[in-house]
């Protein structure tokens, strides 16, 4: 598999100037919409670290907000949560409500930094400035009902937003950057927020890519050249893979099964191959999505820390 060799070539490359994570995406909210708390975040957070077969080193987390749940602009609970389980953190601005609420984001963000201080600014990874805002905002997005998004000019203006309220507080010279799918990067119109950012958050689901095979047995194939894809527009910045994963359960997407034997198949043969190479965020450790009551993607039922099955590589 020729791209695949080449793109773990340059994760290979990137180890050796950079340090690379390893870790699951949270939200803010439980699958049933109640909101997620410290307790909740610590919990997980530590689930994560002592998952059987893994060595303990899923000692990272990806969030997509940085205001708590239930509250109009205070820090997510998270953070103090990551501090405490020496968690490093991939923080999430949500971009795709409006400036007013984007400001909120801002505003939770630098609080946490003055607050917390550098016990939690040292344990930042980067800052996502969204989460596939503009696959939403795309034609194809729009088609497929994805909901709100945000536009490559507004994310640009967001991220430089960032830059500018940061400057002069701990968070300045944090990496800044947007996650989103490898259909909108390769956009026209989103070159602007490549410019502006210092990396590239790269979100991949064979499962859903149903314009082509995407049984199992392509998984593998689809999921690298859809990473070559992103790297071939990042002009050489990094590029985290920070959603992928396939579920145990589910309705089946063209040629896609959702079963328990297909979700081990997947982490074996794409989670392994990532591990350690570059950094990736699984998705996902507990189901959290109010949108995807009939699927799950967790690698651990939201009751239990028992894995549904064996995480050695």
């Amino acid at each position: 598999m020729q791209v695949r060799q080449y793109l773990l070539s340059l994760g290979l490359a990137a180890t050796a100037t950079a340090q690379i994570y390893r870790g699951f995406n949270h939200g803010s909210t439980n699958n049933d919409g109640s909101c997620r708390g410290y307790d909740d975040f610590r919990g997980f957070f530590e689930r994560a670290k002592n998952l059987p077969g893994t060595g303990g080193r899923f000692t990272a987390a990806r969030l997509y907000t940085s205001i708590q749940c239930g509250t109009a602009a205070d820090p997510i609970s998270a953070y103090q949560a990551a501090i405490d389980t020496d968690t490093h953190i991939l923080v999430g601005l949500w971009a795709s409500a409006g400036r007013p609420a984007y400001e909120n984001e801002l505003n939770a963000l630098i609080a946490a930094a003055r607050q917390l201080g550098t016990a939690f600014t040292d344990r930042i990874i980067g800052i996502s400035v969204g989460s596939e805002d503009l696959y939403r905002s795309s034609a194809q997005g729009q088609a497929n009902n994805a909901g709100v998004g945000a536009t490559g000019e507004e994310i640009a203006g967001y991220i430089g937003w960032m830059r500018d309220w940061i400057r002069g507080t701990a968070l300045e010279g944090k990496p800044i950057g947007h996650v989103d799918t490898w259909t909108a990067w390769v956009l026209p119109e989103n070159a602007q927020v490549i410019a502006g950012s210092d990396f590239l958050g790269h979100n991949a689901f064979p499962y859903f890519e149903t314009t082509k095979p995407n049984a199992i047995e392509q998984a593998e194939e689809n999921f690298w050249s859809a990473l070559q894809k992103t790297e071939s527009v990042a002009g050489g910045k990094p590029v985290f893979v920070t959603e992928t994963g396939w579920p145990s359960m589910g309705p089946q997407q063209r040629d896609a099964v959702a079963s328990l034997d297909n979700s081990k198949a997947y982490y074996s043969k794409v989670g392994c191959a990532l591990f350690d190479q570059r950094t990736a965020f699984w998705y996902t450790l507990v189901d959290a999505n109010t949108a995807q009551t009939d699927i799950s993607f967790a690698l651990t039922p939201i009751d239990s820390a028992t894995p549904k099955f064996d995480l050695t590589c």
